[in-house]
């Protein structure tokens, strides 16, 4: 473990509202305390994860560290934020900074959640024809589990069927198809990254006619 009073860098995005924090696999996360916390005699500050302490630190600033979590992060004395390192997938869940005094205060509470970068999505076209020099395409779009069907010309995508195949929730990834620079884009997100599959609209609807 090592103790700092500097700030380190960090990937994250966060929600003010519901302090939730996104963060890429493998990569580190700092959990900052944003209030003074001072100690007092006989007070304790702590970090838990799901309940079970994984930092104390007393009113003489001895720190002590749960076992697992050796050398995975790094207390900042001078504001008591927490950095935590290489994140994996089960270290997603509630941290709490608490303040155990005469009685026991919240001071902040993240609900960390570690996704994996996505997986580049597959674009295919269903169907194409040039009507009035007008290109239009229908295209499927699918990524992990999840698909959405699109009509596109070369202006722009409408999503075929209403509601797209698959599960799509805030910490799920998400699917969209849309029209930019003369392509077809197939773009599959998550909070933390995001990959894509584009066609080449000209390609896919020849404007010049054959002459027998």
């Amino acid at each position: 473990m090592s103790l700092l009073l500097g700030f380190g860098l960090l990937t994250c995005i966060a929600s003010s509202e519901s302090s939730s924090v996104f963060v890429l696999k493998g990569q580190d996360v700092r959990l900052d305390v944003q209030e003074n916390v001072t100690l007092k005699e006989l007070e304790l500050f702590k970090w838990t994860f799901r309940s079970e302490n994984i930092l104390r630190c007393t009113d003489t600033l001895s720190v002590r560290v749960s076992p697992e979590y050796n050398n995975r992060l790094e207390f900042y004395q001078g504001n008591f934020s927490l950095l935590l390192k290489n994140l994996q997938q089960n270290d997603s869940g509630p941290y709490t900074a608490v303040l155990n005094g005469d009685k026991e205060k919240t001071i902040i509470a993240y609900q960390l959640i570690v996704q994996e970068r996505v997986e580049p999505p597959v674009l295919t076209v269903d169907s194409n024809s040039s009507i009035n020099a007008t290109c239009n395409v229908t295209v499927t779009c699918r990524g992990q589990n999840t698909s959405v069907t699109s009509s596109c010309n070369s202006r722009i995508c409408s999503q075929v069927g209403g509601e797209s195949r698959g599960a799509e929730t805030s910490t799920v990834r998400l699917l969209s198809v849309y029209v930019a620079g003369g392509f077809i884009i197939c773009n599959h997100s998550n909070q933390v990254s995001w990959a894509n599959d584009t066609k080449e609209i000209v390609e896919l609807c020849p404007m010049k006619s054959e002459r027998v």
